[in-house]
């Protein structure tokens, strides 16, 4: 039975498989190649109102839910990974900020990152830390009514360009466990500028994932206000759990942009398969080609069978942690074998970039690594096992 969230959901999507045929496959290979910002599709999107997906409607929302998020997401990755990691970075902040910001911080923000206006980063990763995000060393120090901030970032996505910075920085380094003196802070500047009173910015060169930057952020006493703390005073020494509390979101944004590269290389995978002859017939007569398709295939229905399950719980207030990290781990997994499979299937043309599935296989790679690597996924995925089945 078709309720009226389905119907929401179709016409969403229906809107969004046209942006992507009419305004990004026509331009995505150059604006690739070139490495260029997007600016004018992430002008469309936010015409569209894929900023505000996420947020509920009194901050200018469409509060569509988690599953519509993730299959807008699985639309816009088979044109291109960046307009969905866009969308991956901002609902992760939104989200945040909405469970855990201040009334102030909702009002003055939200509104502006729903329009698209305002968009944002989230930065945990240093030189010294990766997984181990509880080893993080950037300190802020409060001096007066303000903070100070010094350290430094790595790989920090959309840094340069967004107009909010929410970072996690040490604000206790006396407690233990370290967790406890982590804070979250909401860091506001100007969009594209690398140098700042107390910040710098440099854009660091990567294999793929391209269009939107990956950038290194300096923190030289950079002053912010104390108001800058994402819940205020209630959010001192709490930004780890914060952002425990907000990985659900991310996971699911980075399980669904998997899903729709894998989606990406499949389409091409078949109508290649059905152009290119060998012995006098179409590839996809032979049964070699034939087993390719039908595992790639049946992986990305498992992917997306998982991928929903969990935005679903989420939609319905329900927990959802095991499952949006299994979802992460199987379907990153997935989309590096399809694509390679994709590649493989292209033959010595799946290595040129004159075909689209030699990007798919640049993009996947930063999803595997990202949002909790695959390997730590692994051990905590098995610790929630045991702790949900105690002997």
């Amino acid at each position: 039975m078709t309720t009226p969230r389905d119907a929401e959901r179709e016409q969403i999507l229906d809107v969004v498989r046209k942006f992507v045929e009419r305004d990004v496959l026509p331009v995505v290979t150059e604006l690739e190649s070139t490495d260029t910002y997007p600016q004018a599709l992430f002008d469309q999107m936010a015409k569209l109102g894929l900023f505000a997906l996420t947020l509920p409607e009194e901050y200018g929302g469409l509060d569509a839910g988690y599953e519509t998020v993730s299959r807008v997401l699985m639309e816009l990755s088979q044109g291109w990974m960046t307009l969905s990691g866009v969308l991956t970075a901002q609902f992760t902040v939104a989200s945040m900020i909405l469970r855990f910001g201040t009334t102030e911080q909702k009002n003055r923000l939200l509104p502006s990152m729903a329009a698209g206006e305002l968009k944002a980063c989230f930065s945990i990763t240093e030189p010294g830390t990766g997984s181990d995000a509880q080893a993080i060393t950037t300190r802020a120090r409060k001096e007066g009514d303000d903070y100070l901030i010094n350290g430094q970032k790595i790989w920090a996505t959309h840094a340069l360009n967004a107009g909010l910075l929410m970072a996690l920085v040490v604000t206790d380094p006396e407690q233990s466990p370290r967790h406890k003196g982590i804070t979250a802070m909401l860091i506001e500047k100007q969009p594209g500028a690398t140098h700042l009173p107390g910040l710098e910015i440099r854009n660091q060169k990567k294999l793929g994932y391209k269009g939107m930057e990956s950038s290194e952020i300096f923190f030289d006493d950079m002053r912010i206000p104390a108001s800058s703390v994402l819940g205020g005073d209630a959010g001192l020494g709490v930004g780890f759990k914060y952002t425990m509390g907000g990985l659900d979101s991310g996971r699911l944004s980075v399980s669904s942009s998997a899903i729709g590269i894998a989606l990406g290389g499949l389409k091409r995978a078949l109508a290649y398969s059905q152009q290119r002859k060998t012995f006098g017939q179409p590839i996809c007569q032979h049964q070699a080609i034939q087993l390719k398709l039908a595992q790639m295939a049946t992986k990305i229905e498992a992917a997306k069978a998982l991928t929903l399950q969990g935005a679903r719980k989420m939609d319905n207030g329900e927990r959802a942690d095991l499952d949006m990290a299994m979802a992460k781990l199987f379907a990153t997994e997935m989309a590096m074998e399809v694509t390679i499979d994709s590649m493989r299937i292209h033959g010595g043309f799946g290595y040129s970039p004159e075909f689209m599935v030699e990007r798919f296989f640049r993009e996947v790679p930063v999803l595997i690594l990202g949002e909790g690597s695959n390997e730590i996924l692994q051990i905590l995925i098995a610790r929630k096992l045991v702790e949900n089945s105690p002997a």
